[in-house]
């Protein structure tokens, strides 16, 4: 049987980016009861000013069933947890409400809105043990 095509396109960007491989890097999102893989999250490491960028994918027939949001919470206790980290931020588009969905969820706290790339609105969000970056 021949790999789903996500497994493919995913063993490509580790390989073409060994560098994502480290310890505080990029992860398969793995369904359990099938073993397959349904996306991706990575840290994009190392921290700037003790913050580190989140990112997360999970394939369009696998999304809504909470995978990222799991893993979003994962990683980010995990991050929180490595040396000279106290913030993992993450940004989504606003067109994007599912992905809000995930960040809040999983516990983020929007902390801003600027414009992104594609002229629409980037919510940045943030988790931290920073208690001056802490939402009241």
């Amino acid at each position: 049987m021949d790999p789903p095509v996500f497994d493919l396109v995913i063993a490509g960007l580790l390989e073409a980016n060994p560098d994502w491989l480290g310890a505080y890097g990029h992860r398969l999102i793995i369904e359990r009861r099938t073993g397959r893989v349904v996306g991706s999250i990575g840290l994009f490491w190392p921290p700037a000013e003790g913050a580190l960028e989140l990112r997360y994918g999970v394939v369009a027939s696998h999304q809504g069933r909470g995978y990222a949001t799991e893993a979003a919470t994962a990683l980010a206790a995990f991050a929180l947890g490595a040396p000279g980290v106290h913030t993992v931020v993450a940004g989504v588009e606003l067109s994007n409400p599912a992905s809000v969905r995930v960040l809040e969820k999983a516990g983020f706290d929007r902390f801003e809105t600027v414009p992104a790339e594609d002229g629409g609105e980037l919510a940045r969000y943030r988790m931290t043990t920073a208690p001056e970056l802490r939402q009241a």
